[in-house]
């Protein structure tokens, strides 16, 4: 099947177009160069044809769940959201210039990193958690390397809520990365699902190929890929030198049963920190929002509406300027009072506007100023 060709990148005020960056299945990435701030960005944008209440739904979740979370280190930035000149919702974020799934496959990563990697997403995925939020959808094409080097998890657009009825049972399956669970339709992601997700996607980094992909490609089909990740019965890392440490810390978090997988990311991360120790490697602090910012604001995962127009539609002061347009009609002030009888009262405005000038006349200024809101 022939690519999909990028749609015309829209017109955003405020932001000039640059060049794109890649398509999916219901938007379009391009790059923008804002005018103020200075910066680059990079800007998700949905396809016009694609645009239906239930992708509604999801961009408007993306858009908030990322704004959430996005004060993480370890989360991509979001900075803006509305809907361009076309009509086309779009997400303006950092731009990342690179993905861990283009440096896996030029060459593995070095244990080192690979725990370093692990534990920073392992809080960026705590802090969500803590939320009430899931992501559903950990590969490493969704972890960016920002411009400083370091990983950001990117792509909420299938996020869910951890608890409640909010969530969608939009299954997410990127299989070589997906728990057993999720691949039976058991569940649509879960705190278990969502670690041995990281779990397989760290692997995939130290191995430069998923957890359950052979060496024939022959056999690396969808169907045969999910069976032998039914069977889960964790493969070695196939690189020399491995150390056993970051296998037993990856076999754990990738074991067949849910329950017997660490309680939470922190439990997850606590293994990764712990090996590192082990290793002799400096150990990656573990960043995690505090508890009194995780009951804010809860993400309504249920929201379709059409939010971020172009102009707003609101007045401004639009209430004081009818009051003071009903004043001017009837010839009174805001205390009531007829415009004339309050003029002696107003002397020292007469002097603002010049000497000499007549009772009526300072009525008016008294009446145009408080058009203005200026008393």
């Amino acid at each position: 099947m022939a690519p999909r060709r990028t749609a015309t990148p829209p017109v955003i005020a405020g932001y000039t177009y640059v060049r794109p960056l890649g398509s999916g299945g219901f938007a379009d990435v391009f790059l923008y160069e804002q005018d103020m701030p200075r910066r680059v960005t990079a800007v998700k944008v949905l396809r016009a044809d694609a645009i239906d209440p239930e992708v509604r739904r999801s961009f408007n979740a993306e858009a908030d769940v990322m704004a959430r979370l996005s004060t993480h280190p370890a989360i991509v930035t979001i900075h803006q959201a509305s809907i361009s000149s076309d009509g086309r919702p779009y997400l303006a974020m950092e731009f990342c210039p690179e993905t861990m799934a283009a440096r896996y496959k030029r060459a593995p990563l070095p244990v080192a990193e690979v725990l370093d990697v692990g534990v920073r997403l392992a809080g960026a995925l705590e802090t969500a958690h803590r939320a009430g939020l899931l992501h559903r959808d950990i590969k490493p094409s969704n972890v960016l390397i920002n411009a400083y080097g370091a990983p950001v998890l990117a792509d909420f657009g299938i996020a869910a809520a951890a608890h409640g009825d909010d969530e969608s049972e939009v299954f997410a399956m990127s299989v070589p990365w997906s728990a057993p669970e999720v691949l039976r339709e058991e569940v649509s992601g879960t705190v278990a699902s969502e670690i041995w997700s990281l779990a397989a996607t760290l692997y995939t980094l130290a191995a430069g190929r998923s957890p359950f992909e052979v060496d024939d490609r022959a056999r690396n089909t969808s169907e045969q890929l999910m069976k032998r990740i039914a069977r889960a019965n964790y493969p070695q890392i196939p690189v020399p030198g491995t150390p056993a440490e970051l296998d037993r810390v990856l076999a754990t978090a990738m074991t067949r049963e849910p329950a017997r997988r660490p309680a939470s990311m922190a439990a997850f991360a606590d293994l990764l920190r712990d090996a590192q120790y082990r290793l002799g490697l400096p150990v990656t602090a573990f960043e995690v929002a505090a508890p009194e910012w995780a009951g804010a604001a809860p993400v309504r995962f249920s929201d379709a509406s059409v939010r971020g127009p172009v102009i707003t539609t609101v007045a401004p002061n639009s209430r004081r300027a009818q009051r003071a347009a009903k004043r001017l009609a009837a010839g009174v002030d805001r205390d009531g009072l007829p415009v004339a009888a309050v003029a002696p009262k107003r002397s020292m405005t007469a002097g603002l506007v010049g000497a000499g000038v007549g009772v009526v006349v300072v009525g008016l200024a008294v009446v145009v100023l408080e058009l203005t809101g200026l008393i």
